[in-house]
């Protein structure tokens, strides 16, 4: 189901959250090591090919602001490898920064991936890792690395919920006994939420705005459920009508208008996976309730969203962005886990 055998854990073996918006790198010994937009700046060379210019932090400041020989790419979509060729220079780079740019490290590696991944999309991410320089290459589905990273007794004999907003994907599964009883891998979260906001503004207002600040909009005052609090931010984009730059004010109200859709299809998922398992589970579930993990976790009142859908108790990880990351880095730290992975 996950990993492979591993015959020897040494210090500088990695555990990475690949994520859409956003790669985590969690090292054996010292934690989380990096944590970056997952974004590369490729530069058009003249008849050589391309080059990169920046990963990362640098690289997302590039989002909708390059030249025409410079490219900013995510190479992620969806959870999977949309451009093979980018996400290898930044998985190299970013093995390579983990380990203070030493260009010899050939660490061993465990990659977080979706549960709904297509042998295809597992291949191409076998192949970046080895091509960016991981000696071995092992995975374990992102479900469980966020259960096991958010504290769920996922050992135990009960069931326990996970859902692991990113960006690309949303996962939801029950887990019992160091497996995982149901999943649904749903490819839509964070990025489709941006893209709602964006095209609300440019629907309601003939404003058109790039994908960062919708990604701002929804972060600052973004909302799943009404409270007293409307709180408001000025956008900046481009007048359909005129052309000319122009600013306005929209509230969390709208912004929460404008995910909706993304909101309903998460839930219902939730509801899909409740529907379908057995009786028992779903006792144990009426008591512990459900664990949110992931970015989309930090969307303000998503507890309170999920908990007047769903009816039952809704909880979030202590630290929702690095669940996933945290939860592969405690496979590498411990062997018990890594053996009750194993399949």
């Amino acid at each position: 189901m996950i990993l492979h055998s591993i015959s020897g854990i040494f210090s500088r073996d990695l555990a990475i959250d690949l994520g859409t918006a956003n790669t985590l790198v969690y090292m054996k010994g010292k934690g989380i090591v990096l944590n970056e937009p997952s974004v590369v700046a490729m530069k058009n060379g003249n008849g050589n090919g391309k080059k990169v210019l920046a990963v990362g932090k640098e690289a997302k400041l590039m989002l909708g602001r390059t030249p025409e020989n410079i490219t900013a790419i995510r190479p992620m979509m969806d959870g999977v490898i949309a451009d093979f060729e980018v996400a290898e220079a930044m998985l190299g780079y970013f093995i390579r920064k983990a380990h203070a740019r030493r260009r010899l490290v050939r660490p061993r590696t465990i990659i977080g991936v979706p549960s709904g991944i297509t042998q295809v999309e597992k291949r191409a991410v076998l192949e970046s890792a080895g091509s960016a320089g991981a000696r071995e290459v092992h995975f374990i589905e992102e479900p469980m690395a966020a259960a096991i990273g958010a504290g769920l007794p996922i050992s135990e004999p009960k069931g326990s919920m996970i859902v692991d907003i990113g960006g690309g994907t949303t996962e939801v599964a029950v887990l019992s006994l160091g497996g995982i009883v149901d999943s649904i891998s749903l490819r839509v979260a964070g990025d489709k939420m941006d893209e709602s906001i964006r095209e609300y503004i440019k629907r309601k207002y003939r404003l058109v705005i790039g994908l960062s600040t919708a990604e701002t909009v929804k972060t600052t005052i973004g909302n799943a459920y009404p409270d007293e609090n409307l709180e408001r931010i000025d956008v900046k984009g481009r007048d359909l009508t005129t052309g000319v730059p122009k600013a306005l004010t929209i509230d969390s109200g709208e912004v929460r208008e404008a995910i909706s859709e993304q909101l309903n299809a998460i839930s219902g998922t939730v509801l899909t996976i409740l529907e379908r398992i057995p009786p028992e589970f779903a006792a144990d579930l009426l008591d512990k309730g459900i664990m949110l993990a992931g970015g989309g976790a930090l969307l303000k009142n998503i507890d309170l969203f999920l908990r007047s859908v769903i009816k039952l108790p809704v909880n979030i990880a202590e630290d929702p962005m690095t669940a996933v990351a945290i939860g592969a880095g405690k496979a590498l730290d411990d062997l018990k886990i890594l053996s009750g992975l194993e399949k």
